[in-house]
Protein backbone atom coordinates (compact mmCIF):
# COMPACT_ATOMS: atom_id res chain seq x y z
CA UNK A 1 0.00 0.00 0.00
CA UNK A 2 1.36 3.71 -0.97
CA UNK A 3 0.51 6.10 1.71
CA UNK A 4 1.31 10.18 1.29
CA UNK A 5 2.31 11.49 4.65
CA UNK A 6 2.05 15.77 4.43
CA UNK A 7 3.92 17.43 7.22
CA UNK A 8 5.95 13.79 7.01
CA UNK A 9 10.01 15.45 7.64
CA UNK A 10 8.34 16.85 10.83
CA UNK A 11 9.43 15.22 14.33
CA UNK A 12 6.15 12.97 14.07
CA UNK A 13 5.56 12.67 10.68
CA UNK A 14 9.43 11.42 10.47
CA UNK A 15 8.81 8.95 13.12
CA UNK A 16 5.76 7.53 11.63
CA UNK A 17 7.41 6.77 8.12
CA UNK A 18 9.99 4.83 9.62
CA UNK A 19 7.37 2.98 11.57
CA UNK A 20 5.46 2.61 7.98
CA UNK A 21 8.55 1.82 6.05
CA UNK A 22 9.56 -1.04 8.94
CA UNK A 23 5.81 -2.39 8.32
CA UNK A 24 6.32 -2.70 4.52
CA UNK A 25 4.22 0.10 3.45
CA UNK A 26 5.46 2.36 0.67
CA UNK A 27 5.66 5.79 1.78
CA UNK A 28 5.44 9.01 0.30
CA UNK A 29 6.54 12.36 2.00
CA UNK A 30 5.23 15.97 1.05
CA UNK A 31 6.51 18.85 3.52
CA UNK A 32 7.62 22.29 2.80
CA UNK A 33 10.14 22.37 5.31
CA UNK A 34 8.90 25.13 7.31
CA UNK A 35 9.83 23.77 10.20
CA UNK A 36 12.45 20.78 9.37
CA UNK A 37 15.04 19.85 7.77
CA UNK A 38 15.65 18.12 3.84
CA UNK A 39 18.14 15.63 5.94
CA UNK A 40 15.34 13.09 7.97
CA UNK A 41 15.27 11.85 4.59
CA UNK A 42 18.72 10.88 5.16
CA UNK A 43 18.31 9.79 9.27
CA UNK A 44 14.88 7.76 7.71
CA UNK A 45 17.18 5.89 5.27
CA UNK A 46 19.69 5.54 8.15
CA UNK A 47 17.45 3.34 9.95
CA UNK A 48 15.12 1.46 7.51
CA UNK A 49 17.67 1.59 4.32
CA UNK A 50 14.99 3.08 2.40
CA UNK A 51 14.59 6.71 1.66
CA UNK A 52 10.97 7.56 0.73
CA UNK A 53 9.81 9.60 -1.99
CA UNK A 54 10.15 13.10 -1.28
CA UNK A 55 8.38 16.10 -2.58
CA UNK A 56 8.64 19.61 -1.36
CA UNK A 57 5.32 21.31 -1.65
CA UNK A 58 3.11 23.23 0.22
CA UNK A 59 -0.73 21.70 1.01
CA UNK A 60 -2.34 24.88 0.48
CA UNK A 61 -1.62 25.18 -2.83
CA UNK A 62 -4.22 23.16 -4.55
CA UNK A 63 -2.35 23.06 -8.43
CA UNK A 64 0.69 21.10 -6.67
CA UNK A 65 -2.02 18.76 -4.99
CA UNK A 66 -3.64 18.28 -8.27
CA UNK A 67 -0.32 17.35 -10.08
CA UNK A 68 0.91 14.58 -6.93
CA UNK A 69 -2.41 13.08 -7.04
CA UNK A 70 -2.72 13.22 -11.14
CA UNK A 71 0.93 11.30 -11.02
CA UNK A 72 0.45 8.54 -8.55
CA UNK A 73 -2.29 6.86 -6.37
CA UNK A 74 -2.66 6.45 -2.65
CA UNK A 75 -4.22 3.97 -0.47
CA UNK A 76 -4.41 6.37 2.32
CA UNK A 77 -3.07 10.02 3.39
CA UNK A 78 -1.82 10.55 6.84
CA UNK A 79 -1.99 14.15 7.39
CA UNK A 80 0.29 15.67 9.50
CA UNK A 81 1.13 19.27 8.04
CA UNK A 82 0.46 22.10 10.15
CA UNK A 83 2.11 24.53 13.33
CA UNK A 84 1.62 23.58 16.55
CA UNK A 85 2.93 26.47 19.35
CA UNK A 86 0.01 27.67 21.16
CA UNK A 87 1.67 30.74 21.85
CA UNK A 88 2.55 31.20 18.71
CA UNK A 89 -1.21 30.99 17.54
CA UNK A 90 -2.13 33.54 20.19
CA UNK A 91 -0.14 36.15 18.33
CA UNK A 92 -0.92 34.66 14.75
CA UNK A 93 -3.81 33.37 14.78
CA UNK A 94 -4.19 34.17 10.83
CA UNK A 95 -1.37 32.12 10.08
CA UNK A 96 -2.17 29.35 12.01
CA UNK A 97 -6.12 29.09 10.59
CA UNK A 98 -4.45 29.42 7.24
CA UNK A 99 -1.94 26.67 7.37
CA UNK A 100 -4.22 24.25 9.64
CA UNK A 101 -7.77 24.42 8.52
CA UNK A 102 -7.14 25.98 5.07
CA UNK A 103 -4.30 23.44 4.30
CA UNK A 104 -6.35 20.47 5.78
CA UNK A 105 -9.34 21.69 2.96
CA UNK A 106 -7.16 21.71 0.58
CA UNK A 107 -5.77 18.13 1.33
CA UNK A 108 -9.45 16.67 1.38
CA UNK A 109 -10.84 18.36 -1.44
CA UNK A 110 -8.07 16.79 -3.28
CA UNK A 111 -8.60 13.55 -1.86
CA UNK A 112 -12.40 13.73 -3.17
CA UNK A 113 -12.26 14.84 -6.13
CA UNK A 114 -9.31 11.67 -7.35
CA UNK A 115 -11.22 9.23 -4.81
CA UNK A 116 -9.17 8.82 -2.09
CA UNK A 117 -11.32 7.59 0.29
CA UNK A 118 -8.49 6.72 3.95
CA UNK A 119 -7.42 10.13 6.07
CA UNK A 120 -5.84 9.98 9.02
CA UNK A 121 -5.15 13.40 11.16
CA UNK A 122 -3.30 14.43 13.73
CA UNK A 123 -5.28 16.31 15.84
CA UNK A 124 -4.55 17.21 19.75
CA UNK A 125 -5.67 17.07 23.22
CA UNK A 126 -6.04 20.71 23.59
CA UNK A 127 -9.70 20.44 21.82
CA UNK A 128 -11.13 19.03 25.35
CA UNK A 129 -10.45 22.87 26.14
CA UNK A 130 -10.53 23.45 29.91
CA UNK A 131 -12.79 20.51 30.76
CA UNK A 132 -13.78 19.67 34.46
CA UNK A 133 -12.22 16.08 33.72
CA UNK A 134 -8.68 15.53 34.61
CA UNK A 135 -8.72 12.21 32.91
CA UNK A 136 -10.02 12.85 28.97
CA UNK A 137 -11.78 10.51 27.37
CA UNK A 138 -13.15 10.84 23.75
CA UNK A 139 -17.01 10.66 24.18
CA UNK A 140 -16.14 14.48 25.95
CA UNK A 141 -17.95 17.30 23.64
CA UNK A 142 -15.30 19.56 21.72
CA UNK A 143 -16.33 23.22 21.68
CA UNK A 144 -14.46 26.48 22.15
CA UNK A 145 -10.62 25.70 22.22
CA UNK A 146 -8.26 27.65 24.82
CA UNK A 147 -6.02 29.16 21.97
CA UNK A 148 -6.34 29.68 18.09
CA UNK A 149 -4.23 26.57 17.75
CA UNK A 150 -6.45 24.24 19.51
CA UNK A 151 -9.57 25.93 17.82
CA UNK A 152 -8.07 24.94 14.02
CA UNK A 153 -7.59 21.57 15.61
CA UNK A 154 -11.39 21.60 16.48
CA UNK A 155 -12.38 22.94 13.09
CA UNK A 156 -10.25 20.33 11.46
CA UNK A 157 -12.32 17.89 13.14
CA UNK A 158 -15.08 18.95 12.46
CA UNK A 159 -14.47 19.48 8.69
CA UNK A 160 -14.00 16.15 8.28
CA UNK A 161 -16.86 14.93 10.37
CA UNK A 162 -18.83 16.92 8.09
CA UNK A 163 -17.30 15.67 5.11
CA UNK A 164 -17.89 11.83 6.54
CA UNK A 165 -21.39 12.17 6.92
CA UNK A 166 -21.81 13.27 3.93
CA UNK A 167 -19.79 10.81 1.85
CA UNK A 168 -20.07 6.82 4.10
CA UNK A 169 -17.30 5.57 1.73
CA UNK A 170 -14.99 7.89 3.26
CA UNK A 171 -12.75 6.63 6.11
CA UNK A 172 -11.40 9.06 8.66
CA UNK A 173 -9.36 8.38 11.98
CA UNK A 174 -8.51 11.53 13.99
CA UNK A 175 -5.90 10.97 16.72
CA UNK A 176 -5.69 13.23 19.25
CA UNK A 177 -2.15 13.61 20.46
CA UNK A 178 -1.32 14.27 24.49
CA UNK A 179 2.87 15.41 24.09
CA UNK A 180 4.94 13.45 22.07
CA UNK A 181 7.84 13.60 23.63
CA UNK A 182 11.56 11.44 23.29
CA UNK A 183 13.21 10.38 20.23
CA UNK A 184 13.70 7.27 17.88
CA UNK A 185 15.40 4.68 20.29
CA UNK A 186 17.93 4.69 17.39
CA UNK A 187 19.45 8.18 18.54
CA UNK A 188 19.46 8.81 14.81
CA UNK A 189 16.25 10.81 14.62
CA UNK A 190 14.54 12.94 16.87
CA UNK A 191 12.85 16.25 17.77
CA UNK A 192 15.12 19.36 16.00
CA UNK A 193 12.93 22.25 15.81
CA UNK A 194 14.52 25.56 13.84
CA UNK A 195 15.06 28.14 16.08
CA UNK A 196 13.73 27.88 19.94
CA UNK A 197 11.96 25.03 21.20
CA UNK A 198 8.39 25.34 21.70
CA UNK A 199 8.23 21.85 23.28
CA UNK A 200 10.00 20.94 27.02
CA UNK A 201 12.37 18.08 26.37
CA UNK A 202 13.85 19.48 23.18
CA UNK A 203 14.72 22.75 25.56
CA UNK A 204 15.82 20.76 27.96
CA UNK A 205 18.37 18.65 26.24
CA UNK A 206 19.44 22.34 24.83
CA UNK A 207 20.20 23.43 28.15
CA UNK A 208 21.65 19.88 29.03
CA UNK A 209 24.35 20.43 25.97
CA UNK A 210 25.29 23.59 26.60
CA UNK A 211 23.56 25.46 24.07
CA UNK A 212 20.65 27.04 26.18
CA UNK A 213 21.50 28.94 29.44
CA UNK A 214 18.79 27.73 31.37
CA UNK A 215 15.14 26.11 31.17
CA UNK A 216 12.05 28.44 32.08
CA UNK A 217 9.12 27.14 33.66
CA UNK A 218 6.14 29.27 32.94
CA UNK A 219 4.18 29.29 36.03
CA UNK A 220 4.91 27.15 39.56
CA UNK A 221 1.11 28.70 40.83
CA UNK A 222 -0.69 25.73 39.14
CA UNK A 223 -2.93 23.82 41.22
CA UNK A 224 -1.10 21.03 41.76
CA UNK A 225 1.41 19.51 43.95
CA UNK A 226 4.30 21.31 42.49
CA UNK A 227 2.72 24.24 41.00
CA UNK A 228 3.63 23.35 37.63
CA UNK A 229 1.99 21.97 34.71
CA UNK A 230 0.55 18.50 34.59
CA UNK A 231 1.23 16.93 31.01
CA UNK A 232 0.63 13.24 29.81
CA UNK A 233 4.16 12.78 27.68
CA UNK A 234 3.97 9.85 25.25
CA UNK A 235 7.29 8.42 23.34
CA UNK A 236 7.20 9.52 19.93
CA UNK A 237 7.61 5.91 19.12
CA UNK A 238 4.60 4.62 20.83
CA UNK A 239 2.94 7.47 19.32
CA UNK A 240 3.99 6.34 15.43
CA UNK A 241 2.53 3.20 16.51
CA UNK A 242 -0.52 4.48 17.03
CA UNK A 243 -1.01 5.63 13.73
CA UNK A 244 0.38 2.02 12.10
CA UNK A 245 -2.80 0.26 14.44
CA UNK A 246 -5.04 3.07 13.73
CA UNK A 247 -4.44 2.67 9.54
CA UNK A 248 -4.85 -0.98 9.63
CA UNK A 249 -7.95 -0.93 11.18
CA UNK A 250 -9.60 1.35 9.46
CA UNK A 251 -8.96 -0.79 6.08
CA UNK A 252 -10.85 -3.13 8.07
CA UNK A 253 -13.25 -0.80 9.91
CA UNK A 254 -14.44 1.98 7.70
CA UNK A 255 -16.00 5.08 9.25
CA UNK A 256 -15.33 8.01 11.37
CA UNK A 257 -13.20 7.27 14.56
CA UNK A 258 -11.45 8.91 17.34
CA UNK A 259 -9.01 7.87 19.65
CA UNK A 260 -6.47 9.18 22.21
CA UNK A 261 -2.48 9.12 21.84
CA UNK A 262 -1.21 9.27 25.30
CA UNK A 263 0.51 7.21 28.39
CA UNK A 264 -2.51 7.40 30.18
CA UNK A 265 -0.34 8.70 32.63
CA UNK A 266 0.64 12.45 34.27
CA UNK A 267 3.73 13.97 35.05
CA UNK A 268 4.22 17.21 35.90
CA UNK A 269 7.36 19.84 34.29
CA UNK A 270 9.14 19.77 37.44
CA UNK A 271 8.74 16.12 37.56
CA UNK A 272 10.64 15.96 34.36
CA UNK A 273 13.49 17.85 35.58
CA UNK A 274 13.80 15.84 38.26
CA UNK A 275 14.00 13.05 35.82
CA UNK A 276 16.55 14.53 33.80
CA UNK A 277 18.79 14.96 37.10
CA UNK A 278 18.74 11.48 38.26
CA UNK A 279 19.26 10.19 34.94
CA UNK A 280 22.05 12.52 34.20
CA UNK A 281 23.26 12.83 37.79
CA UNK A 282 23.70 16.89 37.53
CA UNK A 283 20.92 20.00 38.46
CA UNK A 284 19.62 21.11 35.49
CA UNK A 285 19.59 25.37 35.60
CA UNK A 286 15.75 26.28 35.92
CA UNK A 287 13.73 29.58 36.83
CA UNK A 288 9.93 30.25 36.71
CA UNK A 289 7.93 32.58 34.72
CA UNK A 290 4.67 33.78 33.85
CA UNK A 291 2.28 31.66 32.65
CA UNK A 292 1.71 31.07 29.35
CA UNK A 293 -1.74 32.16 27.40
CA UNK A 294 -3.72 29.24 26.71
CA UNK A 295 -2.12 26.76 29.23
CA UNK A 296 -3.82 24.77 31.44
CA UNK A 297 -2.87 23.02 34.71
CA UNK A 298 -3.69 19.31 33.76
CA UNK A 299 -5.11 16.91 30.97
CA UNK A 300 -3.74 13.17 30.97
CA UNK A 301 -5.73 10.71 28.16
CA UNK A 302 -7.87 7.95 28.99
CA UNK A 303 -6.23 5.19 26.26
CA UNK A 304 -8.80 2.31 27.24
CA UNK A 305 -10.81 2.83 23.62
CA UNK A 306 -7.48 2.72 21.89
CA UNK A 307 -6.19 -0.57 23.68
CA UNK A 308 -9.46 -2.40 23.17
CA UNK A 309 -10.23 -1.28 19.43
CA UNK A 310 -6.29 -1.02 17.98
CA UNK A 311 -4.65 -3.30 20.46
CA UNK A 312 -2.21 -0.59 20.99
CA UNK A 313 0.22 -0.29 23.60
CA UNK A 314 2.61 2.11 25.05
CA UNK A 315 6.01 0.54 26.00
CA UNK A 316 8.08 3.32 27.24
CA UNK A 317 8.28 5.10 30.30
CA UNK A 318 8.89 8.64 30.96
CA UNK A 319 12.66 7.51 31.66
CA UNK A 320 13.19 5.70 28.57
CA UNK A 321 11.47 9.32 26.84
CA UNK A 322 14.06 11.17 29.01
CA UNK A 323 17.20 8.79 27.61
CA UNK A 324 16.27 9.01 24.37
CA UNK A 325 15.99 12.49 24.04
CA UNK A 326 19.56 12.99 25.44
CA UNK A 327 20.83 10.07 22.99
CA UNK A 328 19.27 12.39 20.26
CA UNK A 329 20.99 15.63 21.17
CA UNK A 330 24.13 14.30 22.09
CA UNK A 331 24.41 12.44 18.64
CA UNK A 332 22.74 15.81 17.19
CA UNK A 333 25.81 17.89 19.12
CA UNK A 334 28.66 16.15 17.72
Amino acid sequence: MHILITGGCGYIGSHVAVRLIEQGYQVTILDILFNSKHDVLDRIFNITKIRPEFIQADVRDRYVLQRIFDAEHYDAVIHLAGLKSISESCANPLMYYDNNVNGSLQVVNSMKRYGIKNIIIGSSATVYGTSSSVKLSEDMPITVGTSPYAQTKITTELLLRDVYNADKTMSVGVLRYFNPAGAHPSGLLGEDPVGVPDNLLPYITQVVSGKREYLTIYGNDYPTPDGTCIRDYIHVADLAEGHVAMLKYMFNHPGYHVYNLGSGKGVSVKQIVDVYNRILDKPIPYRYGQRRQGDIAEYIADITKAEKDLNWHVKYTIEDIVKDAHKWQCNISK
